[in-house]
C-alpha cells in the first residue's frame, strides 16, 4: 500500500478484516463513526460487522462524519481499496458528495439510513448507483393513505391536523388520495395543539357524524382527544402516524388507537440474526439490524454472477428483516410501514 493511501485510511479510521484468500471480495462500510452522529454510525457498523463474520469478504470502513468533505474522502478511500459495493451513510450531504465518485468507479451503494426522496428520484439524471433499504421521506404519508382508505371506505371518516408541516403533510396527502378514489371526509379541520383538552375538537367531530378520524399530530394531542371523546360517550376510532411511538404522555394513550408506523426491527428480525447479535453481545438498537440486513444484501450481491450493481437491480435478497428487492430508482419494493393497534401497553400489528 502506498504511504499516501495509508495516511488517508488512518485519518478516516478505516478498519479492515483480515483477508482469507486472494479471491475474496472487498465490501465498503461508510458511516459517521465520530463526532455527533458517531453513536448511530457505530450501531450500523456493529450490525454490519456481525453479518459479515461468516463471509469470505474483506470489510473496509471509512468515517463519513456526516459531512460532504468527509463523505467525499471516504468514497476516495473505499474506491482506492477496490471495494465492489458499499454499505452505509446516514446523512444526505455525505452521500451526495460521495455518489458521483462511486458512479464513476462503478461501485453501488446500499444505504439503510438516508431517507431524502430526491436521492433516488434523480437517478435518471445523475446515474447515481444508490439502493435504499431505508424508507423514503414520503413513505409515511403514502402509507397512511394506502393502509387506511381501504379499511375506511365505508366509514364516516374525518381528517384533522395540528398545523405543523408534519401533520399537514400527512393529512393533505390522505385527503387528496381519498378524493382521487372518490371518497369524501365528513369533516376536515386544523386544531390548536398542546392544549389541556380537545373538547372543542371532539364536539365538532361528534356533530359531523364521524366514526373514524385520522389525526396529523403528536401522541399527546391524540391521547387527549381520545380521552375527551370518551368523556362524551363518543365512540371514535383514532389513527395517527409514527409520532405515536413517542414516549408516554401525561394522558395515557387510549386502547384501540391505530398507528401507521415502522415496526421495531428487533420484533421482526430473524432468529439467526438475533442469535448472532446476542452472541456478539450487541443490543439490536437503532441502526444495528438495518446495518446487518444491508450487509447481508451486499455480500449476496458480490457473490452473484456479474457485477454487484446488476445483482442489486435484478434480485430479491433474503435478509434478517425479510425479503428486499429494489425498483428501477433503487428504492425498496417491499413497503416498510405497517398498521398497528395499541393494546393498552404496546402497539401490535394489525393483520
Amino acid at each position: 500500500m502506498r504511504c499516501s493511501a495509508f495516511l488517508i485510511l488512518c485519518s478516516l479510521a478505516a478498519f479492515s478484516l483480515p483477508a482469507a484468500n486472494a479471491q475474496e471480495q472487498a465490501v465498503g462500510l461508510a458511516a459517521p463513526l465520530s463526532e455527533s452522529f458517531g453513536l448511530l454510525g457505530q450501531q450500523m457498523r456493529d450490525g454490519a460487522r456481525v453479518a459479515a463474520r461468516s463471509a469470505d469478504a474483506r470489510i473496509v470502513e471509512a468515517d463519513t462524519r456526516c459531512s460532504a468533505e468527509a463523505g467525499e474522502a471516504a468514497a476516495r478511500t473505499l474506491i482506492e481499496q477496490k471495494v465492489s459495493v458499499v454499505v452505509g451513510f446516514l446523512c444526505t450531504d455525505a452521500i451526495e458528495a460521495a455518489l458521483p465518485l462511486f458512479a464513476e468507479a462503478g461501485v453501488p451503494v446500499i444505504t439503510p439510513g438516508v431517507r431524502t426522496a430526491t436521492l433516488t428520484d434523480q437517478r435518471e439524471r445523475t446515474g447515481w448507483p444508490v439502493f435504499r433499504t431505508a424508507p423514503r421521506a414520503d413513505a409515511e404519508r403514502d402509507a397512511v393513505a394506502r393502509l387506511l382508505l381501504p379499511r375506511w371506505r365505508d366509514a364516516f371518516f374525518a381528517i384533522v391536523d395540528d398545523g405543523t408541516i408534519y401533520g399537514r403533510e400527512l393529512s393533505e396527502n390522505l385527503r387528496a388520495t381519498a378524493e382521487l378514489q372518490e371518497l369524501k371526509p365528513v369533516f376536515i379541520d386544523t386544531f390548536r395543539p398542546q392544549l389541556d383538552n380537545q373538547i372543542g375538537l371532539a364536539g365538532r367531530l361528534k356533530r359531523s357524524g364521524a366514526t373514524h378520524v385520522f389525526v396529523g399530530g403528536d401522541r399527546s394531542d391524540i391521547a387527549i382527544l381520545a380521552r375527551d371523546a370518551s368523556g362524551m360517550d363518543y365512540d371514535l376510532t383514532i389513527a395517527g402516524g409514527e409520532a405515536l411511538r413517542a414516549e408516554e404522555s401525561a394522558v395515557p394513550l387510549a386502547e384501540g388507537t391505530l398507528m401507521i408506523g415502522l415496526p421495531r426491527w428487533a420484533d421482526i428480525a430473524s432468529e439467526q440474526a438475533r442469535r448472532a447479535l446476542e452472541e456478539a453481545e450487541i443490543v439490536p438498537d437503532g441502526y444495528v439490524l438495518p446495518g446487518y440486513a444491508a450487509m447481508e444484501i451486499a455480500l449476496a450481491a458480490t457473490a452473484s454472477e456479474g457485477t454487484a450493481a446488476e445483482a442489486l437491480a435484478a434480485q430479491t435478497f433474503q435478509t434478517a428483516l425479510g425479503p428486499h428487492a429494489f425498483d428501477e430508482k433503487g428504492d425498496l419494493v417491499q413497503p416498510l410501514y405497517r398498521l398497528f393497534r395499541f393494546d393498552g401497553q404496546t402497539f401490535k400489528e394489525v393483520e
